[in-house]
């Protein structure tokens, strides 16, 4: 991809006069920035923090009229938790097989994550999200708010899924909706399997992207034995790629997880407010109560042909929405 990235910390007054000098090249810039701009060698974005991305072909030659990038180690991700040692690896064993479990390396190289959402939800799809981060852009993703999307608020997950989209973060985004969802389980496929091929082929339509790049490693959260996910590839003439861990809570311990979490969730939650349009009104997320009377009502107003389109037909909401009816 032959993509460098700078980040330097910068005073304010600094910050202004280059948002002056660059005045002819600007561009929109993202939530949360002072501006941007595009010049033939690189884009440059300058944060309200303080810190200065630059981002291109030849960023050295711009971000070198303006200040020079600390030494030592490149940014790193020191503020995620690390796993406590345990296991060969050091880490926490991916379901008592060691094999798969991520080596430590891993979190500060440049690597693919890939990560769900949905998949407790009666209603809406599940979406599922690979990212790479190279490990030059970790300083901006943690500048960006990137974390694990359980602890961001839904319009926090739209905002910063939006700045990634910004600085063109590589990613690859597939949707299962609930019409293909149901007439799968109905031929005996589990969840599981499913998120396995939406797992795989994302992390195949991402290898394609970033070509001839290969990442350091390819880091998944896990949602089931690793044997089992093989197992369900080998069912589809699918084999596991090379260099592919799996880890739960992964998004707590990976840039890149973490990435993909909120790219899917904020795919999510869009799919989400189609279907509360397409229903006339808000369809709530999740399994609950508030859920099973949203589905009555669903019913009571487009009649029982709506659900396969609005929701995962084998939860046992389904049953318990005809109280509601």
């Amino acid at each position: 991809m032959n993509v460098g990235q700078i980040v330097l910390q910068l005073p304010l007054d600094t910050i202004q006069q280059m948002k002056a000098t660059y005045s002819r090249a600007e561009k929109p810039a993202p939530p949360g920035a002072i501006f941007s701009a595009k010049t033939p060698g690189c884009s440059i974005t300058a944060y309200k923090s303080g810190k200065v991305l630059f981002q291109g072909k030849a960023p050295e030659s711009e971000a070198g009229k303006w200040g020079t990038a600390p030494a030592g180690p490149k940014p790193g991700i020191k503020d995620y938790k690390h796993p406590a040692p345990k296991g060969p690896a050091g880490l926490k064993p991916s379901v008592n097989d060691h094999r798969y479990a991520p080596n430590p390396t891993l979190f500060t190289s440049s690597h693919i994550g890939s990560d769900e959402a949905g998949t407790g939800d009666f209603f809406g799809p599940i979406t599922v999200a690979s990212v790479y981060v190279d490990q030059s852009q970790f300083a901006l993703l943690k500048e960006l708010g990137v974390k694990d999307s359980k602890l961001l608020k839904d319009d926090a997950i739209q905002r910063i899924a939006k700045d990634l989209m910004h600085v063109e973060l590589p990613y690859s985004l597939l949707v299962m909706r609930n019409e293909r969802y149901n007439q799968l389980q109905q031929r005996g496929w589990s969840q599981g399997k499913m998120k396995t091929m939406l797992h795989h082929h994302a992390i195949q339509k991402l290898l394609a992207k970033i070509a001839p790049t290969k990442p350091d490693g390819i880091l998944i959260d896990q949602f089931q034995l690793p044997s089992t996910y093989i197992k369900h590839l080998a069912t589809e003439g699918e084999k596991l790629q090379q260099n592919v861990s799996f880890m739960t809570k992964a998004e707590s311990h990976s840039l890149a997880v973490a990435a993909a979490s909120i790219i899917s969730r904020a795919s999510f939650v869009k799919e989400m407010d189609k279907l509360s349009k397409q229903a006339g009104f808000t369809i709530p997320k999740g399994a609950s109560a508030a859920v099973d009377q949203a589905a009555g009502r669903l019913i009571r107003t487009h009649g029982r042909q709506a659900l396969p389109v609005f929701t995962k037909m084998h939860f046992a909401n389904s049953a318990k929405a005809e109280k509601f009816v």
